[in-house]
């Protein structure tokens, strides 16, 4: 379990939207039952009730030496130096923790990290750690591999660095996860990795890929090759699973608790299965969100973006079913026609997606 990290950023949902505490409690019992420690938060996950979640889950729990929690300076949504020791306070408070054993700058890209050195966040998580609130520190990144030497470069304190790796994004152009992770073996940093299911779309894939996997090993899930393959790269400290429900939660814990690396023959059936999928996706989309809290018309840009993937996958055997779900959804928000082209939802994607273009393909789709 050593490799598996509890991700909060996608906790389950009571019918009324808020956070199923109970059912959290449940998988935070059986995480650390199973030998897990490692959680990770942060301050915009569940509208800023996922840290909240944490302190109810495990800290008022556990003792505090059983466990270790990593939580972010939200950097894209920071525009002055003053604003850092009001949320790390914050963060501490929600969390109810005198000190995060993992602090990160969330998400830095190419402006991001421009805005960082001018209101010096890497010296405000240092001296963080000089006065014992933070014990490591490092960053998690969404940009080109140029970008991160530059900033291994000129930061040589960071001691981690969270990357996005999955096998589908391995050589993808806008997040050149094979680049990144050589950069931060290049420089001597382990790596955390985020988003190893792609937003759970590696747990769906099309039937051809899921073939592929069951006829190899008919009794693991198909989102287990995806977890496995990530935590199999050697400078690989922790793989990091936003787990929904008990299911998933027991599933990880299934086969994470003896963790052994993909073989070779493996490792080519994960490639095979990559290709499968990468011909099957629209709209590489995580679902992590980012793009929603600033849209002025309230847009749920993911869930549009996975109703046209499903709709381009299966074709007319789902037409009737994606049609009677967009109708749904856009009773609730924003039609993908309502998007002003704003472009504020483009600044904060970490896959770089031309979002309002691909917005206006939605609406051609689905009206």
């Amino acid at each position: 379990m050593g490799k598996l990290g509890f991700g909060l950023m996608r906790l389950p949902l009571l019918a009324d939207g808020s956070i199923d505490i109970e059912q959290v409690k449940v998988m935070a019992d059986e995480f650390m039952a199973s030998g897990g420690t490692y959680f990770d938060t942060a301050y915009p996950y569940h509208g800023g009730k996922s840290e909240t979640a944490f302190r109810e889950a495990v800290v008022k729990r556990y003792p505090r030496d059983s466990f270790t929690v990593t939580d972010k300076l939200p950097m894209f949504s920071i525009t002055e130096a003053d604003q850092m020791q009001k949320i790390f306070d914050e963060q501490l408070e929600r969390c109810g923790v005198e000190y995060f054993d993992y602090y990160w700058l969330h998400a830095l890209g190419l402006n991001t990290y421009e805005l960082s050195q001018r209101i010096k966040a890497f010296e405000f998580i240092a001296q963080k750690k000089a006065e014992g609130k933070v014990r490591h520190i490092g960053f998690s990144f969404h940009d080109s591999p140029q970008v991160l030497e530059r900033i291994l470069k000129e930061h040589p304190e960071v001691e981690y660095v969270q990357l996005q790796i999955n096998y589908l994004d391995l050589y993808d152009e806008g997040v050149q996860a094979a680049k990144c992770y050589e950069l931060a073996v290049k420089y001597g940093k382990p790596v955390i990795v985020m988003e190893p299911v792609k937003g759970g779309a590696l747990a769906g894939v099309p039937e051809e890929a899921e073939k592929l996997f069951k006829q190899h090993e008919p009794e693991l899930s198909v989102a287990s090759w995806a977890v496995r393959y990530a935590a199999s790269y050697d400078n690989v400290m922790t793989v990091l699973s936003g787990m929904s429900n008990i299911q998933q939660m027991r599933d990880n814990i299934s086969y994470m608790k003896d963790f052994k690396p993909l073989t070779e023959e493996e490792t080519a059936i994960v490639m095979k299965a990559a290709d499968i999928i990468r011909n099957s996706i629209s709209i590489s989309c995580t679902a992590c969100r980012y793009c929603v809290d600033g849209c002025p018309k309230k847009i749920a840009i993911p869930n549009h973006f996975a109703l046209y993937n499903d709709l381009k996958r299966y074709g007319s055997a789902k037409k009737k079913e994606t049609e009677e779900k967009y109708a749904q959804l856009t009773s609730q928000g924003g039609a993908a026609s309502d998007c002003l082209k704003c472009g504020k939802c483009e600044e904060h994607c970490p896959q770089h997606l031309k979002i309002r273009d691909l917005l206006c393909e939605v609406s051609a789709v689905f009206g």
